[in-house]
């Protein structure tokens, strides 16, 4: 999870957490929540939540939204599915992944915000899902300077998966200047690095895995 996944979208995720058991409290149901993740972040969460929610939002933090701290290589049980999350070692800021076991022997692998590097193959080979950063079209990286961020092209994120013998690749923190033709255009670059299938969801997008 990275310093800018903090500021600018952890707000939104607290939020919708909140109003979630907000909604359970009011109608007296047993609504929770919880968010994993390492114990730096979590503390930055706190803080942006006490900076900027109100009281009465803030005051289910520890009783309906529950933060869960998580260490490196560690395990644990998410939505009934055993879910281990791993250091990715950013060369940004402590940022972890997860592996998550979705049954018959499947997994769903997610890289965090970076191209999935020696400590998260591992992790990420033979899943079902693997969940990848790609910044841009790897013929539009002089346009995009993904490398500078340190982030992939649709060409990295494919060929990573096809030497990992992943099935599905789900493709997302792209660019978002050409939004109505972007799941072509990465999906035509993608297929010439990749066999498996590749996806590239709009926002509210939902897939069955």
């Amino acid at each position: 999870m990275g310093k800018h996944f903090v500021s600018a979208r952890a707000v939104g995720l607290i939020v919708v957490s909140l109003r979630r058991v907000r909604c359970s409290a009011a109608f007296k149901a047993a609504g929770t929540a919880k968010i994993y993740g390492h114990a730096e972040v979590l503390q930055q969460l706190k803080d942006i939540a006490d900076k900027l929610l109100q009281p009465k939002e803030t005051r289910f933090i520890g009783d309906r939204l529950h933060f869960v701290s998580v260490a490196d290589g560690e395990a644990v049980s998410v939505i009934g599915r055993a879910t281990t999350f791993f250091d990715i070692h950013s060369t940004k800021t402590k940022q972890f992944g997860f592996s998550m076991d979705i049954g018959g022997g499947k997994k769903l692998t997610c890289c965090g915000d970076e191209p999935c590097n020696e400590f998260g193959k591992p992790y990420a080979e033979n899943s079902e899902w693997l969940l990848h950063e790609a910044f841009c079209l790897h013929s539009q990286a002089d346009i995009f300077d993904p490398y500078s961020k340190n982030h992939s092209t649709v060409k990295d994120a494919c060929e990573l998966a096809e030497s990992l013998h992943v099935k599905n690749l789900l493709l997302y923190h792209t660019e978002d200047k050409n939004l109505s033709a972007r799941k072509e255009l990465y999906r035509a670059e993608g297929k010439k690095y990749f066999s498996g299938k590749i996806h590239v969801p709009d926002d509210l997008d939902a897939l069955a895995l």
